[in-house]
């Protein structure tokens, strides 16, 4: 029987592997209309963790239940089919679960994929999936970068981080990385390739951080924490600064830190905004090709962490959430 990945009880506080629970499903029944898929690639990606919490869901999101396969974003292969637009052998990108079988109808940001054969396929779950596509909408869609702009990345050793920081170096503007180990920032400038980086470890005093790092102030805030990281860096901005909302990982399992400097946006003539990739299905596959070329010329890279077979899942998210990975985080099924 193919195995899921339950949640098993809501996670208080940081999550642990505890907190789920592997466990064999029955294969589903292909009505009319669906298709099953088997799952080659899970993408793990933080915001989810948001809604693991008990009593969690809101306007994008349903809360998960218990003991049910917890939900994800996954690559799959479809094995049997009924339904027109997914023959058997389709390769296809879609939200459902850590589960090695999906049955899908379709729906719910399911689409095929036209993969190359010379490139890797997980890339398909990182830089050409949603985690590249999040960042390449959020930078040049909200974010709209010029040369010469200072940028300023949060969790920008994490999956969409480490994107962006690229992206925004091949635009012409000076990066500036924020992580959480000394370690981490070492390898944000020696392989990422930003400019700055700074870590929590070695530079706890954020603020002054950033006064040296970004003297003449921050023209473009990419953000993944939110609470205390963005409410110190909306006290650095430029005239007409832009601060892209992507995440806030600080609050996914600990208490919602206040932001106390908005009159900042005010005097400083700035704009924040948030957004979901989600919203923006129409220009995925021109931003897809465009991550792909920046991929073939050498000007991107991919950054992941994988770990292989369902049983690991847990343990590697868990080691997302708390830092312990590099770049994308992801489980390869075979």
């Amino acid at each position: 029987m193919p195995l899921a990945v339950n949640l098993a009880k809501y996670p208080s506080g940081p999550i642990t592997p505890e907190n789920f629970e592997v466990v064999e499903v029955p294969t589903p029944a292909v009505p009319e209309g669906w298709f099953l898929i088997r799952n080659r690639v899970f993408s793990l990606d933080a915001g989810f963790r948001q809604w693991m919490s008990e009593g969690a869901g809101d306007n994008y999101l349903s809360g998960m239940a218990l003991n049910e396969p917890v939900q994800s974003i996954v690559l799959g292969e479809v094995v049997e089919t009924r339904h027109p637009d997914y023959p058997v052998g389709t390769l296809v990108n879609a939200r459902t679960a850590w589960e090695e079988v999906s049955l899908l109808d379709g729906s719910d940001l399911c689409a095929p994929l036209q993969c190359a054969d010379d490139l890797p396929l997980q890339d398909y779950m990182s830089t050409l999936g949603p985690t590249g596509i999040t960042a390449w909408l959020g930078l040049f869609r909200i974010g709209l970068p010029k040369a010469g702009d200072v940028v300023v990345v949060s969790a920008a050793g994490g999956a969409v981080g480490t994107i962006v920081g690229q992206l925004a170096k091949a635009a012409g503007c000076r990066t500036i990385g924020l992580v959480s180990s000394s370690a981490k920032a070492q390898w944000l400038t020696d392989e990422v390739g930003y400019d700055v980086a700074i870590s929590r470890e070695a530079q706890p005093d954020l603020a002054a951080a950033l006064a040296d790092a970004a003297p003449t102030g921050i023209d473009l805030f990419f953000d993944n924490v939110g609470g205390g990281v963005l409410n110190t860096a909306m006290q650095h901005l430029r005239e007409g600064a832009r601060l892209v909302l992507c995440g806030a990982i600080s609050q996914y399992e600990s208490e919602v830190q206040p932001i106390t400097h908005s009159w900042e946006l005010v005097t400083k003539r700035a704009r924040m905004e948030g957004f979901m990739f989600s919203d923006y299905v129409d220009e995925f596959p021109e931003v897809m090709a465009t991550l792909e070329s920046a991929l073939r010329d050498g000007t991107l890279k991919t950054f992941d962490q994988q770990y292989n077979g369902i049983e690991q899942t847990p343990q590697a998210f868990c080691d997302m959430m708390h830092g312990a990975s590099r770049g994308k985080c992801l489980v390869l099924l075979g």
